[in-house]
């Protein structure tokens, strides 16, 4: 029986990077049997992808969505890590693996990668409040479908896109929704994380540490080597023939714990002036309009008051539910922050 093709995107990126080492370096029999591709942007990563034993397909990024689709209809299962926000690409995606089950006969799976701030709230710019935390048991399809009617926001339509496009070619979706991502990576290329390292890189241009309005909401947060063995647990049950909830019942929270924005920023600032990082300890509150100047560069300006400030709480009871066993604790996450600082410190630019 010819092994199961698993495409990768996103694979030089903190996401993917990890997805992708995690399920070369798996002890699971079936994970193991699997070859793996990569698409890429550039020949040197594609090389170095090569040496490691993947595929790399070199492309000119998400907006050629007529070779996506072509890469994907050659793979049994697609990871989709590159972006939340390209709608287009994911549907490229999910109708190359409907033409690669059309032609086989086989199940074709597609899993996505989204955030909690599909989720967020809008407490400075005056819209919409949650107050409550979500379960990925709950119908979560229909919760994204009210709200993206009162107010779009591009990572959600991406979501909807998965969910409905997923259904209508009869491919099983699943996506994979993370609040902030903490820790170190273990992929070959970007090991560092997006937000806490958007505010830390902010901080280290200006002097002090931003917080976007008050900082008072709070978010979820889950280690990014905790993450990845969610992913891993769903391609393993996958392969084994497991029926997972799919589609619009396939959503997956991952959460270890909760903090506010302020907390983030409080603790990049004492470890950035502990470690002579930074000039003080400050944490300096900042307008939206400031706030997109300072954090731009981490996230598409729209997406700033979501990723940045918002509220956004999960509860990951459908993920445990199939196995799911997270194990790094409060004690990680604080003592995450340091660790963070001196990586990016080796950087030449902020």
């Amino acid at each position: 029986m010819p092994a199961t093709k698993i495409l990768i995107t996103g694979a030089t990126g903190y996401i993917g990077g990890s997805v992708l080492t995690t399920l070369l370096e798996s002890k699971d029999s079936n994970i193991s049997t699997c070859s793996f591709s990569a698409l890429v942007r550039k020949q040197e990563h594609a090389d170095l992808l090569i040496e490691k034993g993947i595929n790399g397909i070199v492309f000119s990024g998400l907006d050629d969505t007529t070779l996506v689709r072509e890469v994907a209809s050659k793979h049994d299962i697609v990871i989709n890590t590159a972006s939340a926000f390209h709608f287009r690409a994911a549907e490229a995606m999910i109708l190359g693996l409907a033409d690669r089950k059309k032609e086989t006969g086989e199940e074709t799976y597609y899993i996505h990668t989204s955030g909690t701030s599909s989720l967020g709230d809008y407490p400075i710019s005056g819209g919409y409040t949650e107050n409550r935390i979500l379960s990925d048991k709950e119908d979560i399809y229909a919760y994204q479908r009210y709200r993206e009617s009162l107010q779009p926001y591009q990572q959600r339509t991406t979501d909807l896109v998965v969910f409905e496009k997923g259904e209508a070619a009869n491919v099983k979706t699943y996506i994979l929704m993370s609040p902030t991502i903490y820790g170190l990576g273990s992929g070959f290329f970007n090991r560092t994380s997006i937000q806490i390292d958007g505010i830390i890189r902010a901080a280290r241009r200006s002097g002090f540490t931003p917080v976007v309005g008050t900082g008072a909401f709070e978010w979820d947060h889950v280690h990014i080597s905790d993450m990845v063995k969610l992913y891993e647990l769903v391609v393993s049950r996958l392969l084994a023939g497991d029926d997972l909830p799919s589609n619009k019942k396939g959503i997956y929270f991952n959460e270890t714990g909760h903090q506010s924005w302020r907390e983030v920023s409080e603790r990049i600032a004492k470890e950035g002036k502990a470690l002579g990082y930074l000039p003080s300890d400050e944490v300096r509150e900042l307008s939206m309009e400031e706030s997109v100047a300072a954090l731009g560069k981490a996230l598409p300006p729209a997406a700033i008051e979501l990723g940045f400030a918002s509220r956004s709480r999960t509860r990951a009871d459908l993920s445990r539910e199939i196995g799911w066993e997270p194990t790094k604790t409060r004690k990680d996450f604080e003592e995450s922050f340091r660790e963070e600082w001196v990586i990016l410190s080796k950087e030449s630019t902020f």
